[in-house]
């Protein structure tokens, strides 16, 4: 076919108060890799739910053309049935089914309404070859990692026929082998004349996979962009996405580092269910005042297993170890308990375990200290609302009220309530788990000037992160961790990305040898 496989002319999409797509073109060539690039809530998502039939033809204005057809496409079933077929970041699997009836769910190899399980079996045996899973078409979805799942969503894209894949934030939630293996699998397909369409946040994978990048910003397009091009960079496309340049992604900072005034000293914790797997064995850390410490390591290091446990016993079962607050030691065997003593915890899963998505956002960050809005055990509404809204305004919440939904909200501004619920306990040590996961580098410079402007104020700031550009450029001290235990210390200015993979690679043999 010589023209494009997807052309989509003048797109405009309102809700009530918003435009949230104005006037946006895009076009994808057969067989090309098309990345979409933007801030949360420039527009990105809401563009891809007008072209699968999120939001039906008569929801929108503007033309979509599919392989030269004009479509209008009622629903998402009708999207798939031309070839069309969208994966959401947040993955649509029913987890107590098999690989096989989740492949074919909605799709069944059927006659007068029995199911074949014999071609069922087989043709799912054989899109799990496809996709590079070896897995038996039987095994339950609730038994697969996060990365084999976004496998069996692409097989099940593969049994609609698919021509055009639509990708959003693939990998994400991926550790880096299956983000490697992933965007070999979209190089695969790309080979095998299927466009795809990528949203992503993550610029090298774009750079890897991607033949051209389309910029979003406000609900318009900004430009589109040959990769590869003389002249593209990285900064270039963070031009486009936030409006200017970025010339520093982390704020400067002259820390002031004072006395220590939280330490973790031989914390060992065991799995929940396997008592005898230690999932944190022997770890010791401490930070001080004004400093930002971060905690490197790979998937299953054990990094959220010990934030968790320190932080009111929340994950696994506690061995032994103390936790010391300005030299004395305390108890944090509770939630309450570590809140009481100042310690605050943003979890790495804001969406499951930092908010409440079906209330709004002075609820939600009113909830680590309701005593401060509240007397005589009644929540005084007016006060709540008047601190969201202070809130709201000094982290820049992009959001019309503090009565929005939080589960309406971009990834970016949902992490700023998470962070504003925290900060309004007033804690003196903060532990951030991957606090910028998932989120646009506009909202991420945000949430790195909010953390330097914590440790300004003397909080004890221990940030978890899989970027290690990202703890690099944010912290005083970088701890690394492997198999469950401290493998090593690095001062910033000693630290590589080199040295720090080196550590968080190391037996548990060797740490032991080392220490």
């Amino acid at each position: 076919m010589a023209g494009p496989v997807l052309e989509m002319r003048s797109i405009s999409k309102s809700f009530p108060g918003v435009k949230a797509l104005s006037e946006v073109n895009l076009t994808v060539a057969p067989g090309e890799v098309h990345a979409i690039c933007g801030e949360n809530g420039a527009g990105k998502s809401t563009l891809m739910k007008v072209l699968s039939g999120v939001y039906p033809h008569g929801g929108y204005e503007g033309e979509i053309l599919f392989e030269g057809e004009p479509c209008r496409f009622k629903d998402i079933r009708a999207s798939e049935q031309r070839g069309i077929v969208i994966i959401h970041q947040e993955l649509a699997l029913v987890p107590q089914l098999s690989i096989a009836e989740n492949v074919f769910l909605g799709n069944e190899h059927a006659a007068r309404g029995i199911i074949s399980w014999r071609r069922t079996l087989t043709h799912a045996a054989e899109l799990l070859r496809q996709v590079g899973l070896d897995e038996s078409p039987h095994t339950r979805i609730s038994d697969l990692g996060v990365g084999k799942q976004q496998l069996v969503e692409i097989a099940k894209a593969l049994a609609k026929k698919v021509k055009l894949l639509i990708l959003d934030e693939p990998t994400a939630a991926l550790n880096d082998e299956d983000s490697r293996k992933l965007l070999n699998l979209i190089l695969e397909l790309k080979a095998q004349g299927i466009a795809c369409i990528i949203i992503s946040h993550k610029l090298n994978e774009i750079a890897r996979v991607a033949d051209s990048v389309t910029i979003l910003r406000d609900g318009q397009t900004i430009e589109t962009i040959a990769i590869g091009a003389e002249g593209i960079s990285e900064d270039r496309i963070i031009r486009g996405m936030v409006g200017r340049d970025l010339e520093h992604r982390y704020p400067e900072r002259t820390p002031e580092i004072g006395e220590v005034a939280f330490e973790v000293e031989d914390w060992s914790v065991r799995h929940p269910v396997d008592q005898q797997r230690m999932v944190v064995d022997g770890a010791s850390l401490n930070v001080r005042r004004g400093e930002i410490v971060g905690i490197a390591g790979l998937m299953g290091a054990g990094r959220t297993e010990l934030a968790m446990s320190v932080f009111g016993r929340s994950y696994g079962r506690w061995a032994s170890g103390t936790v010391r607050l300005h030299g004395e030691e305390i108890r944090t065997r509770t939630v309450p308990e570590a809140i009481g003593h100042g310690i605050a915890y943003v979890t790495e899963d804001r969406k499951h375990l930092g908010l409440n998505l079906i209330d709004d956002i002075s609820r939600n960050i009113s909830l680590s200290a309701l005593g401060k809005v509240a007397s005589y055990g009644r929540v005084n509404r007016h006060e709540e609302t008047k601190v969201a809204e202070s809130f709201r305004r000094t982290m820049n919440i992009k959001a019309p009220t503090v009565f929005t939904g939080t589960g309406t909200l971009s990834g970016g501004n949902q992490q700023k309530v998470v962070l504003s619920k925290w900060i309004f306990s007033e804690p003196e040590v903060l532990i951030l788990d991957e606090p910028t996961r998932g989120i646009d580098i506009g909202a991420k410079a945000e949430i790195y000037t909010v953390i330097a402007g914590l440790a300004a104020e003397g909080k004890a700031v221990l940030v978890i992160s899989s970027e290690l550009p990202e703890l690099l450029g944010l912290c005083d001290r970088i701890y690394t961790m492997a198999e469950g235990r401290i493998t090593g210390e690095v001062a910033r200015a000693d630290a590589t990305q080199e040295s720090l993979m080196r550590l968080m690679t190391m037996s548990a043999a060797s740490s032991n040898e080392q220490v």
